[in-house]
């Protein structure tokens, strides 16, 4: 598994000056952007006018002007004849006399002429900004092998907010040579036609919501989008012990088409399993619950070692081998390669698993304890781990019950080097509970934005804080982003407005097709106080703008996904009290209130590699097309959502998709292809399969890696003491079972408007519906039960002292 972080170089530039230019520089032309787009111009040094040498990694190279021109008679010749790793470019030099000015929200179209001997090379663009200065912005096009002089066209992406230039050229990093000639940029004229509103102007605006006629027959807390475009949905239990006793476990499959559910055999308490999607479209499952807490809580939950692998195609479940550990709330999270892996959870005995996962592709099946990294650390539960473009993984921050990891509560994982380093600025990190994070759109630009929380058991208001990290940077560090618009929260006699910090857990976020992120769901306390609040986070402008609400609770074991037509599907909802809302609502975006939309009438091939150039074909002119990963998504948490560009090269209805060589970018597997026209309207997704590393050209099998994060500064541990598992507090759920039946959750600790007492507890308990609560035991140790006949809250214990 090649996990290795990649330290970069930054090959040193010599300045320019006119004093030393051999001839008159040449001017662009009126529609052509580039200075000198033929090298015909001589600069300082050994560099045309307006081009500078620029690369890095352990690698051999040479920088030639060569007279084997496509016209005119000079061309640049850039080759690598040894290369470990790292790549060479000549680039237009990244300066105000010479790099081109750009428009921020602007589409741009590239060209120029090369040959090459490698399959390795690549149009790579730099952006400057105002305030950052000079960044890599992201590669735009593979370059197919080419003997002769041949043409490649590329459109940039909309240009990012505070760019004023940007510099480009084509990368070598693979041995051989590119030879490039005769650079052309033009601007995207603007699209003429306005967005057409079809609905009512609440609608255009803010969207709408549909609560189905048909109710969600299974207490579904997992869900899928399969590659058939139907939801896989995994219930166990569904937190219902009468259920486990019983065993009693469903799963259904959901067709969107015509609204239908099937019940499929379940052949192990997935309640609160982990899941993730493999290449071949097939949804990997691992662990689950092997036994709820005993009724005194002297046991907690426990996660067993079975793991299982669903088929779309007939709808079953095949067990796999076991994992190493019991992994109640594990991780997961697919690789550049297709393996897949996993971290924390419960262990069968309750403590946390310390035990790394490694589920192999090749091998298909988990791989022994002794063939993995181990650090011997306690991730938690539900730790979102999400892929860099390097192969290494970002731990968010997000988690699941309780207080955060030691430290930052954020961290880069290394698994090659097998490394921690903390990551400074996540705002309250030991309240971040069932926050929601995600890698933003496009994931070129590796950006993650981390919302909202709690903590099960101290039991806090829930917050409204939004947190951003730019992976890009070379000692990235969060940033406080912009608060989550406030709702309303139903404390018990109906939706009040929000008022101070008050904001949410159990969030969920979504990435549209237009960009842009929903957020939706939640509850103010542990498993209370649904909220009532949805908005859509725009990356390149990092705002909220509040959209139409979802009219059902959403808080503890809801889901939220995006479906093939554009729609947000929402279910679930498990408050304390135990009941479970089978009610399913779905979401219209603004987008589809905007005028007909965008058709993808064809797809030349569906099956996808890395580094390809595939072709399409629309009914009209489209802004941007991307894929975007299907959901597996449960507790907040889906570490694998990404949005992929893919930049265009635009030939009437014809079009091009540039899909990047990276598989750390777009992991192997099935993906949503949309295209999308210029007011941000979506088609409806075309499934393609992007294959796995196999399709990768380079000898070693690496990506083109660019200069990034590749200096964090934080602390960094390498592997601990060897050890079996870390100690765990068995009301780790912020349950207390003595009260009720297992599938109730009386909170350990009452939110803080609750006095300490009998009687405000007991009314906060009958507010939330919670009703008969039998003691388990003779233990009492909320002192709900004074007159000690059994029943808490029952007749007289509100007023006995």
């Amino acid at each position: 598994m090649n996990l290795r972080r990649r330290t970069t170089a930054l090959l040193s530039v010599a300045g320019l000056t006119s004093g030393l230019l051999l001839t008159a520089p040449q001017p662009a032309s009126a529609a052509n952007l580039i200075k000198n787009p033929g090298f015909e111009t001589a600069g300082a040094g050994d560099m045309p006018y307006c081009w500078e040498k620029s690369g890095w990694g352990d690698n051999d190279f040479t920088f030639t002007t060569t007279a084997d021109a496509h016209t005119g008679s000079k061309a640049m010749k850039v080759e690598l004849t040894r290369r470990v790793d790292g790549d060479r470019k000549a680039l237009i030099t990244e300066s105000a006399a010479c790099a081109p000015v750009v428009t921020p929200g602007k589409q741009y179209d590239l060209g120029l002429w090369y040959k090459t001997t490698t399959p390795d090379a690549a149009i790579t663009l730099f952006r400057h900004d105002t305030t950052a200065g000079w960044q890599y912005w992201t590669d735009l096009k593979t370059l197919d092998l080419a003997g002769s002089w041949t043409e490649a066209t590329v459109r940039t992406p909309e240009v990012p907010a505070g760019t004023d230039r940007i510099s480009w050229g084509v990368s070598v990093y693979g041995t051989g040579s590119a030879t490039t000639d005769d650079y052309t940029m033009d601007q995207v004229p603007d699209p003429v036609l306005p967005p057409e509103c079809t609905g009512t102007a609440e609608q255009c605006a803010n969207g709408k919501w549909d609560v189905l006629p048909t109710q969600n027959p299974v207490r579904s807390m997992h869900s899928v989008v399969l590659h058939n475009g139907k939801v896989l949905l995994i219930a166990g239990s569904g937190n219902d012990e009468s259920m486990f006793e019983a065993g009693t476990f469903t799963s259904a499959v959901y067709d969107p088409a015509n609204g239908s559910y099937k019940i499929i055999p379940t052949p192990k308490d997935m309640f609160c399993a982990g899941h993730v999607q493999l290449q071949d479209g097939r949804v990997l499952v691992m662990s689950g619950n092997k036994g709820y807490p005993t009724a005194d809580g002297r046991v907690g939950y426990q996660g067993y070692k079975d793991s299982y692998i669903f088929d779309p195609a007939t709808e079953t479940y095949t067990k796999t081998n076991d994992m190493n550990d019991g992994h109640w709330y594990p991780s997961a999270t697919i690789l550049g390669n297709g393996d897949v892996i996993s971290f924390g959870g419960l262990r069968e005995d309750s403590t946390g698993s310390v035990a790394a996962e490694l589920f192999s592709e090749a091998e298909q099946q988990w791989q022994p304890l002794w063939k993995v990294n181990q650090t011997w650390s306690y991730w938690g539960l539900y730790p979102s781990m999400i892929l860099m473009q390097d192969g290494r993984l970002f731990y968010s921050g997000s988690h699941v019950f309780g207080n955060n990891i030691p430290g930052t509560g954020s961290a880069i994982y290394d698994y090659g080097a097998n490394t921690i380093t903390q990551v400074p600025g996540l705002q309250s990190k030991d309240e971040r509970d069932q926050s929601a994070s995600v890698l933003l759109p496009p994931a070129q630009d590796q950006k993650v934005l981390t919302l909202g929380g709690g903590n099960i058991d101290s039991n806090p208001e829930a917050n409204r804080l939004t947190d951003i990290i730019d992976l890009k940077q070379p000692n990235p560090s969060y940033v406080a982003g912009p608060p989550i618009p406030q709702g309303t929260v139903d404390l018990g006699n109906g939706p009040v407005p929000q008022t101070g910090n008050q904001g949410k857990m159990y969030v969920s976020a979504v990435l549209l097709p237009d960009g842009k992120v929903l957020e939706t769901g939640g509850a103010l306390h542990n498993r209370a106080n649904p909220v009532y609040e949805t908005s859509v986070f725009d990356p390149a402008t990092e705002t909220f703008d509040p959209v139409a609400v979802d009219p059902e609770a959403r808080g503890y074991h809801s889901s939220a996904f995006l479906l093939p037509d554009g729609r947000v599907m929402t279910t679930g909802d498990n408050p304390g009290n135990g009941s479970w809302n089978h009610d399913v609502s779905v979401y219209s975006p603004p987008y589809l209130f905007k005028g007909p939309r965008p058709q993808i009438t064809s797809v030349i091939d569906t099956e996808w590699t890395y580094g390809d150039t595939q072709r399409i074909t629309v009914d009209r002119p489209i802004a941007k097309a991307e894929l975007i990963r299907p959901a597996a998504v449960t507790h907040s948490s889906d570490p694998n959502q990404r949005f992929v560009d893919l930049p265009l090269s635009v030939d009437g209805n014809n079009i091009d998709l540039n899909v990047t060589s990276n598989p750390n970018l777009a992991p192997p597997g099935w993906y949503m292809l949309f295209a999308v026209d210029a007011n941000g309207v979506p088609s409806v997704a075309k499934w393609v399969h992007l294959q796995g590393p196999q399709a990768l050209k380079a000898t070693d099998a690496s990506a083109h890696v660019h200069d990034f994060a590749d200096a964090p500064a934080g602390k960094v541990a390498g592997p601990g003491k060897k050890r079996t598992s870390q100690k765990v507090s068995p009301t780790i759920s912020g349950c207390d079972r003595h009260y009720g039946s297992i599938n109730v959750c009386v909170p350990t600790d009452f939110p803080a408007e609750v006095k300490k007492t009998t009687a405000a507890r007991c009314e906060w308990l009958k507010t939330n519906d919670y009703g008969r609560l039998k003691v388990n035991g003779k233990d009492d140790p909320l002192g709900l039960d004074r007159n000690r006949d059994g029943i808490a809250c029952g007749k007289g214990d509100a007023t006995r002292r």
